[in-house]
């Protein structure tokens, strides 16, 4: 099987399938009762700064192609405005889980439990959504560069999982993890981490997570892969930034 897929995006509905199906998202699934999509929904803005309702719907076909496990979308958004509800309902993916028949889920708010792991730094036990530990966690990033992370590809992503009744630490609802983004990121995907990633790489935000210009030109590609630092180390790549220079990719 290999590490990861790049394939160039002819449309969502065809190219997320093959590139999910070529880097054997199928056996990521193999097992599971539950599957949990986790698309990055920051803020409020529209693609490329959030997954487009459009690339997650066209995954939600993918997976249900090969299992009949009920799928959740869930986020809790870093908006220091908005709820997560309120930011489902702007972006399109209440309508979008109207149409697929997939239930939404706000992780900012969601039933929570406290664990711990060897060797972390930074969060030596953490706060996180059960949800994180029952179902397959399937990331539907987007390809940006990130102001304090370099990149925010789908190791990064995780933070949706973070409450912020324990990590706000300032305005942005996950603002904690700013004082040490690198080992944050490091220890996070340590106590949650996706199964598998489908990354829209289709336009791509080279410098700035909320914005600012495009790549040009635009990249037009697919990721798939179940090793989430193969992924995030190939998309450091497409951006033409070398991963050995990023803290958490190192």
């Amino acid at each position: 099987m290999p590490e990861i897929v790049t394939l160039s995006c002819d449309s969502y509905d065809r190219t997320v399938r093959e590139a999910f199906e070529q880097a054997g998202g199928p056996d990521a699934l193999a097992g599971f009762e539950h599957i949990l999509l986790k698309p990055n929904l920051v803020n409020a803005s529209p693609f490329p700064v959030t997954t487009h309702p459009d690339f997650t719907a066209a995954a939600i076909d993918a997976i249900r192609a090969h299992t009949d496990a009920p799928i959740t979308i869930a986020e809790g958004t870093g908006d220091k405005d908005k709820e997560t509800d309120e930011v489902f309902a702007v972006l399109g993916y209440k309508d979008l889980a109207r149409c697929k028949g997939v239930d939404l889920l706000d992780l900012n708010h969601a039933d929570l439990t406290e664990v711990s792991r060897p060797g972390c730094t930074v969060f030596s036990t953490m706060w996180l959504p059960q949800v994180a530990f029952t179902h397959c966690i399937v990331s539907l990033p987007v390809l940006k560069g990130h102001s304090m992370a370099v990149v925010t590809g789908t190791m990064k992503n995780m933070m949706g999982f973070a409450p912020p009744s324990h990590y706000q630490g300032g305005g942005w609802k996950k603002a904690l993890f700013h004082r040490n983004m690198d080992g944050s990121i490091r220890d996070l995907n340590r106590y949650v981490t996706p199964h598998f990633t489908i990354m829209d790489a289709t336009v791509g935000l080279k410098d700035y997570h909320l914005g600012g210009p495009r790549c040009c030109p635009e990249v037009g590609m697919i990721l798939a892969g179940a090793d989430p630092l193969a992924v995030d180390r190939a998309a450091a790549g497409l951006l033409g930034i070398d991963w050995r220079t990023v803290g958490h990719l190192r």
